[in-house]
């Protein structure tokens, strides 16, 4: 900013080009910045610098000397970054961190900030010689939260450190793409992504995702800059926006760690990572499953994170109601049939159906299961990666699984007719086949099915259960709060107006445990159809989805949407979280 500060001094006449000369000259000889100089020399005072850089860049200035900041607020970031950006954090509100400023252009420091924190951050200006009289009083030489070892993980002294050193350890030369005129120089490529600044950051970056337990971190180019996101109980979020002169660099890590060919940049790619870290004094493992896509302006890259500990196999905890649960346990433990968890991608159904094998793994029996990832691996369970590339498909595996004397099979997923015909001959000659379809609710699952070329009667008689399920996030309970719904909108939302009228719907306030949105976690909400006489009756006859679904609620089932609401009058969810995830 030095020399734009000098031109907008110029500019308003507070200093001589002689003047502008000479600070220029003695920051050159003793370094710091211009504004400095200029105050040091007598020219200008503190004020003054910051009342024009205020204006000129519509930002509100403070005298810092008139507060009294909080300490909590101070150490949010390290001493180390608020000397080398020249800022000081004063005050938090929610989710926004104010930061005074010397210079309130420098995105980048705002971004690494950001990144570090977690939080929106909003610029104010202070002078610089109020902020380094602020950095000197309120750290005192001690540490900051983040320098310290009070976090475990070490999480965030790492991604301080390493975005402290991207921006200073890689230099601005970047290739320039202009349509298919790219060439790829593949050393030059993996060596840029083992520069040590890009490694730390790309560390830094699959640390804090463990801490804020997400579940993806996207990595997405644009025209002119690059976005990273994590995406924490369903939401995506963005953290950080780096530099687009690092998008290769970063991509390229990633690859080198995924062993992926860094220099193929125009076909998907899929990898994975396996990361050790160290939690509470003992080691952990957690797999990263990579994706690489050519989009318009570069790569995008999603990591999905694969922690074991993360998997809840106590199905008691996944959000079933006590009478779906009961069904759901007859079923799995039938010596033979089919049960089907149905919903679309990240809805949870992996959790459920390991879940349910977690209950039934016993000694005895024979488990095998064709997945496509292995995601966990499952002590006593014969686990097989499918690879379609090379003919390993979900139907040839089944057809070896059956000449591998199995007593329960699991298929990651149904995806064609031919699955389904083994699957349903596997369910019909003594094995429990368990599965997954991509369908809105159960009734229609059995319409898919019939869909796929297999007989309404064999669908009937093959079924055990069908459950489908989504996701909706766990009101925080640090900061659970009575809700003010109105009675109309519960209604709305399908409760009935006795249950509206005695409901009680909770909400979070947003706190430091949930990054202030309010949600921590999430919880199931489950309909689950029985295969009972009646439903048989109604699948046989051809009647159509609406009737299946009348007879089976009827039978006990409640829709997604029920489920949904009997969670918002337990206090678990919002009205609002159930109504965007259910019909």
């Amino acid at each position: 900013m030095a020399v734009r500060l000098g031109e907008l001094l110029l500019r308003e006449k507070r200093i001589t080009p002689v003047q502008l000369q000479e600070a220029l000259n003695h920051q050159r000889q003793n370094g710091g910045r211009l504004g400095s100089s200029l105050v040091k020399l007598g020219f200008l005072a503190d004020d003054g610098i910051t009342s024009v850089v205020s204006r000129h860049c519509g930002v509100p200035a403070i005298n810092l000397r008139d507060f009294d900041l909080d300490q909590g607020v101070v150490r949010l970031i390290s001493a180390e970054s608020a000397s080398k950006y020249n800022v000081v954090p004063v005050g938090k509100s929610g989710t926004t961190l104010t930061l005074a400023m010397a210079d309130p252009t420098n995105v980048f420091a705002m971004d690494d900030i950001k990144f570090m924190t977690g939080l929106h951050v909003e610029p104010v200006v202070a002078s610089e010689t109020a902020i380094r009289d602020a950095i000197a009083r309120y750290f005192s030489g001690g540490k900051s939260a983040v320098d310290g070892p009070t976090n475990s993980r070490g999480g965030p002294d790492v991604a301080a450190r390493a975005l402290e050193e991207l921006g200073t350890g890689i230099g601005d030369e970047h290739l320039e793409v202009v349509g298919d005129t790219e060439e790829i120089d593949a050393a030059a490529l993996e060596r840029q992504g083992g520069e040590a600044p890009i490694i730390k950051l790309v560390n830094a970056l699959m640390l804090s995702a463990i801490q804020k337990g997400a579940s993806d971190i996207h990595i997405e180019p644009y025209e002119k800059d690059m976005r990273i996101r994590f995406r924490v109980d369903g939401q995506l979020t963005a953290v950080m926006t780096p530099a687009l002169k690092y998008r290769d660099a970063i991509v390229s890590r990633v690859k080198i760690m995924a062993r992926l060919d860094i220099a193929e940049k125009r076909l998907p790619q899929d990898g994975r990572i396996k990361a050790r870290f160290v939690d509470r004094g003992r080691n952990r493992d957690i797999d990263f499953r990579v994706s690489v896509l050519p989009t318009l302006f570069g790569e995008k890259v999603v990591l999905r994170l694969l922690d074991p500990e993360g998997l809840k196999l106590d199905m008691t905890k996944l959000g079933f109601e006590t009478e779906a649960l009961r069904r759901f346990d007859n079923a799995i433990r039938k010596p033979w049939g089919m049960v089907l968890v149905t919903g679309p991608t990240g809805s949870g159904k992996t959790n459920t159906l390991y879940s349910s094998l977690a209950q039934i793994n016993e000694p005895g029996v024979n488990i095998m299961t064709a997945e496509d990832p292995v995601e966990f691996n499952l002590q006593g369970i014969n686990q097989v990666q499918v690879r379609e590339n090379i003919g390993l498909s979900f139907a040839n595996v089944l057809r070896s699984f059956l000449r591998q004397d199995p007593n329960i099979i699991l298929v990651g997923e149904i995806r064609d007719g031919d699955t389904a015909a083994i699957g349903v001959k596997a369910a019909l000659t003594g094995h429990l086949v368990l599965s997954t379809l991509h369908t809105n609710d159960a009734p229609s699952s059995v319409s898919r099915l019939v869909n796929m070329g297999i007989e309404p009667f064999l669908v009937a008689n093959s079924v055990n259960l069908v459950a489908a399920q989504r996701l909706v996030r766990r009101i925080c309970s640090e900061c659970k709060a009575p809700a003010e719904v109105t009675v109309q909108k519960l209604v709305d939302a399908g409760m009935s107006e006795e249950d509206a009228a005695t409901a009680q719907p909770m909400k979070g306030r947003g706190c430091d445990r949930c990054n202030g949105s309010g949600y921590k976690g999430r919880v199931g909400v489950f309909e689950v159809m029985e295969m009972t006489d009646a439903t048989r009756e109604v699948v046989i006859s051809g009647l159509p989805v609406t009737e299946l679904r009348r007879v089976a609620m009827s039978e006990g089932m409640l829709t997604l949407r029920q489920s949904g609401l009997r969670k918002v009058r337990e206090g678990l969810t919002t009205i609002d979280e159930v109504v965007r995830e259910t019909m």
